[in-house]
């Protein structure tokens, strides 16, 4: 299994994580909280967690390729519901 994860500064970061796991939801099995969101894609697992001034989002696939693919499409998407804070800064690094 191969993880990143990232901090990503925002206040709002409850609020997107209730966009993007509504969004999601239409296509993928979610879970979804007040603060926190988990997204089950066909390769890999996405999980984020808001506190007060952060966003921390976790990637969990099999293989690097997929987790590189999958940081773009979620940065991209927080970035879609963000517009007025976009773009977010994604600080990725290797998850135990």
């Amino acid at each position: 299994m191969t993880i990143a994860k990232a901090r990503v500064p925002t206040a709002s970061g409850a609020k997107y994580v209730q966009q993007l796991c509504k969004h999601w939801g239409h296509k993928f099995d979610v879970e979804l909280s007040d603060r926190r969101g988990i997204v089950r894609f066909p390769n890999a697992v996405a999980t984020m967690e808001a506190d007060a001034d952060a966003l921390l989002v976790t990637i969990e696939a099999q293989e690097k390729e997929t987790i590189e693919r999958m940081k773009g499409v979620v940065a991209s998407h927080l970035d879609r519901f963000a517009f007025r804070e976009a773009p977010l800064a994604f600080d990725w690094s290797p998850g135990g």
